[in-house]
């Protein structure tokens, strides 16, 4: 889309590389589904648009523009070969986007791409002698504007080597290998890695965030999650964590710092799993009942994945489509009284525990019913006939009564191909497809998986705070929630509670809360830079001044800090 567009615009000429990449294109339509799943839009149509306006521009008889030779291109290409280093416009503008809000296009001079470590040791090298300035990007780009530069881009796409260890329980990575890539492959050995989003590389992840989930509860962030890291210096030396005289990494400032180096391997603990997991989702009406259930469970060692969820985070999370979470996240809150959710994955004593607690749950049967029968929950008239039952119990509770089942079963009548109504006609043989395979209504695997959360970003771009906060004082946290809601609303901006998942033992937490913007417009863009006058100094406040919070603009880059550094200062 972003080729097209600069196309369109004049921003850069027919080259050799867009004529390859526009040939290229079999407009097979893999691409058209894949992004849907995620997205919700559909490339197709723009992709067919770009071979268009190419095969256009060269029947005038202009011959594709040859880019311009350059003394330092040549240096580089002499490390990697003509193949992985480019100066080519078209390549280049693909590495000059993204979806921060604040963040303008800035072109790089060159893209490469190493194969191996030593060629990353050399780039850094060439770029320190000849003074290059340069930026490592791990997969896609990111949501902060912390990818460019106006020098060399270092993409690390190539470099996917992973080698298991079954006697270590642990994973060796490569700085490309992203986080769909190693679970699948830690799932072939009957293990476990806690990764992000299904194409955050696992490295960059480490490094930039120090990774975190709902599984981040038992098997915990940052430093927790490596046994040794291998990175390159500014020098192009390569220094170990685990090395007596390696910079200190574990340890945490509350400053902006930058990363270590470039990440060139990581050992990442893998974990076990047992053949009884399955997920319970938990209703509640408010945020505080939920916050102290989930701290009690993490207390209790009950439970993996632990984290509660928001109405948009849960619709979300079932919905095909960005339209039907909306009516579902409606439906459920205002007709079923179903604000807020405990997600949990466990084992089958787990849910015995929970199970005997004798509160409403929604199971795995229960949840694989509603999600194949969503488009007919959204349903108005009869979600308004059950909120409107004269009970005392939540409209919640009666519905996903295990005497409702057999009546939920016959109103939803749950199927892949009702699932598929929810999108487009030509659309619904791939969605009935997909909804066929049984992991796609799983809990534990679309949780393990993280396919959920990648999808929070369909109708507009999400701008995610994340803040460690003391999960035992609540009122910390709805005040947090509570001036960030203030904020976005008296900047028109839309914003959601995204999740809240305990950590070490229920005495700390991480707290996601998100606004919403359309990027690509220049009201949003301002509307974001007014609210950061406020939110800005009120987390930096907060961070200051009350133990347990830290907000993770501090924490960015020092992903390999121990976390009790930050969690406890």
């Amino acid at each position: 889309m972003d080729l097209y567009h600069a196309l369109s615009q004049d921003m850069i000429p027919i080259t050799p590389k867009l004529v390859e990449i526009a040939t290229s294109c079999d407009l097979c339509g893999c691409c058209d589904t894949q992004c849907h799943f995620v997205t919700g839009m559909r490339p197709l149509p723009v992709m067919k648009a770009l071979k268009q306006l190419v095969r256009d521009r060269l029947q005038t008889g202009t011959p594709p523009t040859q880019v311009d030779p350059d003394p330092d291109l040549e240096v580089l290409q002499a490390v990697l070969g003509s193949r992985w280093v480019t100066n080519d416009p078209a390549v280049l503008l693909t590495y000059a986007n993204d979806p921060y809000p604040l963040a303008g296009m800035c072109m790089p001079r060159f893209v490469a791409m190493p194969g191996t470590k030593n060629e990353v040791a050399s780039l850094v090298r060439v770029a320190l002698d000849r003074d290059i300035p340069y930026v490592v990007r791990g997969n896609g780009g990111s949501v902060f504007g912390f990818v460019f530069s106006q020098g060399l881009v270092i993409d690390m796409n190539r470099m996917k080597g992973i080698q298991i260890d079954l006697e270590n329980w642990t994973a060796v990575v490569e700085p490309g290998v992203t986080a769909f890539e190693l679970q699948q492959e830690a799932v072939r050995h009957g293990l476990r890695a806690n990764t992000a989003e299904p194409a955050a590389t696992v490295c960059g992840n480490i490094v930039c965030t120090g990774l975190f989930s709902t599984w981040a509860n038992v098997y915990g962030v940052n430093a927790d999650h490596f046994v040794d890291m291998e990175f390159v210096d500014s020098k192009g030396d390569f220094f170990r964590l685990n090395q007596s005289k390696a910079p200190n990494a574990f340890c945490f400032e509350h400053r902006l710092k930058d990363a270590p180096g470039i990440c060139t391997q990581a050992r990442v603990r893998l974990h076990p799993m047992t053949a009884d997991e399955e997920g319970l989702i938990i209703p509640f009406e408010t945020f505080e009942e939920a916050a102290a259930f989930a701290r009690d469970l993490s207390q209790r060692r009950i439970g993996l994945a632990l984290g509660v969820l928001g109405g948009h985070y849960l619709s979300t999370f079932m919905s095909p489509s960005a339209e039907l979470a909306d009516r579902v996240r409606s439906g459920l809150v205002q007709s079923l009284g179903l604000e807020y959710a405990v997600l949990m994955i466990g084992d089958s004593y787990a849910r015995e525990a929970v199970i005997s607690m004798g509160i409403s749950v929604i199971d795995q049967d229960l949840f694989r019913m509603l999600m194949l029968g969503l488009p007919r929950l959204a349903d108005g008239e009869w979600l308004d006939l059950v909120a409107g039952l004269d009970s005392e119990q939540p409209p919640y509770e009666i519905l996903f009564s295990p005497e409702m089942r057999p009546l939920l079963e016959a109103v939803l009548q749950p199927g892949p191909e009702t699932a598929a109504q929810a999108v487009e006609m030509d659309l619904r043989p791939f969605y009935t497809k997909l909804y066929a395979r049984p992991e796609m209504t799983d809990m534990v695997w679309l949780t393990m998986f993280r396919i959920v959360s990648a999808r929070m970003s369909r109708h507009k771009h999400m701008f995610a705070f994340l803040i460690y906060v003391p999960l035992h004082r609540v009122e910390v946290i709805t005040g947090i929630c509570t001036e960030l809601e203030r904020i976005a609303h008296d900047h028109g901006i839309q914003a959601d509670f995204g999740f809240l998942t305990p950590l070490d033992l229920g005495k700390r937490a991480i707290l996601e809360y998100d606004y919403y913007l359309d990027h690509q417009n220049p009201l949003d863009a301002e509307k974001i830079g007014r609210a950061r006058l406020e939110f800005e100094p009120y987390l930096d406040g907060l961070s200051a001044s009350t133990p347990g919070v830290k907000w993770l603009k501090y924490i960015f880059s020092q992903g390999c800090a121990r976390k009790e550094a930050f969690l406890y200062t």
